[in-house]
């Protein structure tokens, strides 16, 4: 099967400042996908408008603070949401599959293996998986933070050939677009300390956060488009390759699944602080010993997700812990801190 494609669209994009589905819009990148997806690549949406759908029933013209007024509005839009893009799918006589995710499916090994199974299973069947985040359930604790970040942890678990983050402008601006001296950055590389505004009324991101997607996706090796949304033909082009938005280039190495998963999947509960010589052992492909470790902070459990630290306070390396933080007490010798085999240096 040909890698898919991730097609994200923020809340600017599918809700109007009235909270209307833009129907037109979500129909004209339907046709689109229906395109790719009948000469064979397999697409997925992410899709971000459930609290934006949602506020108008709550009485609500801009997005709460207020973290049980959010999962009202999401719980309120969802099934809003999800019936717009079924509606634009059928058209085209594709189904849309509703996929609901919190940052802790992303963090269980089991459960990811299960998503990406899920995932493949629906591309198999010709249907295009239509993503969020599940913000009636996910706390600050397990929430990715913004929909931009969601989408590239799909990219990564679905082993994405290619990333499009869409949003209301062209794309990265070395200013805010419409100030004086502002010009589109074409190339990601480029992007340096470009000026990123704040996310709309609406969403939660803005071009800081997806700036960020894209370098995680590029270290995953996968290549990122940062585009416009709006117009006649957004998609075929940015497939094709045309010069259209920012584009970030994917890394050289992409690594196994599982170490993409300790890098970019797995949460961190905790940071281990280590000496030269077991830097040194750990980057050499050695396991991490309890006689290298200096401290940590806070305590955690085996199991728990470890960022392993020089003495300096540089991160290096990734991995998941094998004991608990007090059997490391005293550095005694012979006690394995991390397995090399659950371990990806940064």
């Amino acid at each position: 099967m040909t890698r898919p494609l991730v097609v994200k669209f923020g809340s600017a994009l599918v809700v109007d400042g009235r909270g209307r589905v833009r129907g037109r819009l979500l129909r004209a990148r339907a046709a689109e996908i229906a395109e790719l997806v009948v000469a064979g690549t397999p697409v997925c949406v992410v899709s971000s408008g459930a609290i934006a759908l949602g506020l108008a029933s709550l009485g609500l013209a801009a997005r709460p603070h207020s973290l049980p007024r959010l999962q009202a509005a999401s719980a309120l839009g969802q099934s809003r949401l999800q019936r717009s893009w079924e509606e634009a799918f059928a058209r085209h006589g594709l189904r849309a599959a509703q996929v609901l995710l919190t940052g802790a499916e992303i963090a269980d090994r089991r459960a990811y293996v299960n998503v990406r199974g899920a995932l493949g299973a629906l591309f198999a069947a010709g249907a295009v998986p239509v993503v969020n985040e599940n913000d009636a359930t996910a706390t600050d604790e397990i929430s990715f933070g913004d929909n931009d970040a969601l989408a590239a942890q799909v990219a990564v678990l679905c082993g994405a050939r290619l990333l499009v983050l869409l949003t209301s402008v062209e794309g990265v601006y070395s200013h805010a677009p419409g100030t004086p001296g502002a010009a589109l950055i074409s190339e990601g590389g480029d992007v340096g300390a470009a000026a990123f505004g704040a996310g709309s009324a609406l969403g939660r991101g803005g071009m800081g956060s997806k700036v960020q997607a894209a370098e995680l996706a590029a270290a995953a090796g996968i290549a990122t488009v940062i585009a416009s949304g709006t117009g006649g033909e957004v998609l075929g082009p940015l497939v094709a390759g045309d010069a259209r938005g920012t584009r970030f280039a994917a890394g050289e190495s992409a690594g196994s699944a599982y170490k993409l998963w300790l890098r970019f999947g797995k949460r961190i509960d905790a940071a281990v602080t280590v000496d030269a010589g077991a830097m040194r052992a750990v980057a050499a492909g050695g396991s991490l010993l309890a006689v290298g470790v200096v401290g940590w902070t806070p305590d955690f459990r085996a199991g728990d997700g470890v960022e392993l630290r020089g003495e300096g306070g540089e991160p290096f390396a990734r991995g998941i812990a094998s004991v608990d933080s007090a059997d490391l007490a005293g550095r005694p010798a012979n006690v394995e801190a991390v397995h090399r085999d659950r371990l990806v240096l940064l």
